[in-house]
């Protein structure tokens, strides 16, 4: 091989390296600001077919139904517990702070938080659906009723 050619291949295979270094890098820095979006029954059972289940302390979302009868408001502070579920499962989820006008019983809801020991969602911001005309076909089918499974969620 010529040395131009020696040269060039050289050249070639750096940017590729630098390329792949810098988009290592970049992945690795956006991971902890990544959210991903879980259902209850996801978070009880597992998610895809790993059925991997989310570990305490990791960043998500979680979309549910607010469970009717279960909100239960702190009268000295803004603190609200309340449950979300889906057909498969339920998680609980605290949240400090001025829940949105449509928020209530057995209406559809995105908690973006911290994943807690137990299945709680340690949410930073509570989000409301305002109707239910059109609902993404991963979040319909999750809210179907599942078959009756052996031992139940949580």
């Amino acid at each position: 091989m010529n040395r131009r050619r020696q040269t060039r291949l050289l050249v070639g295979l750096g940017l590729l390296a630098g390329l792949g270094l810098a988009t290592g890098l970049m992945m690795y820095a956006l991971r902890a600001n990544i959210d991903l979006f879980y259902t209850p029954g996801e978070i009880v059972y597992g998610k895809g077919v790993e059925q991997q289940v989310p570990h305490p302390g990791q960043r998500l979302r979680v979309g549910g139904v607010v469970l009717p009868g279960s909100v239960r408001r702190d009268s000295t502070t803004l603190a609200v517990h309340f449950q979300l579920y889906d057909g498969r499962g339920t998680v609980a989820v605290s949240y400090t702070g001025i829940l949105p006008d449509l928020f209530r019983e057995g209406q559809g809801v995105v908690a973006q938080g911290v994943l807690q020991p137990g299945n709680v969602i340690a949410a930073q911001e509570v989000l409301a659906k305002h109707d239910e005309k059109y609902t993404p076909p991963e979040i319909s089918e999750a809210l179907k009723p599942a078959p009756a499974r052996a031992g139940g969620g949580t």
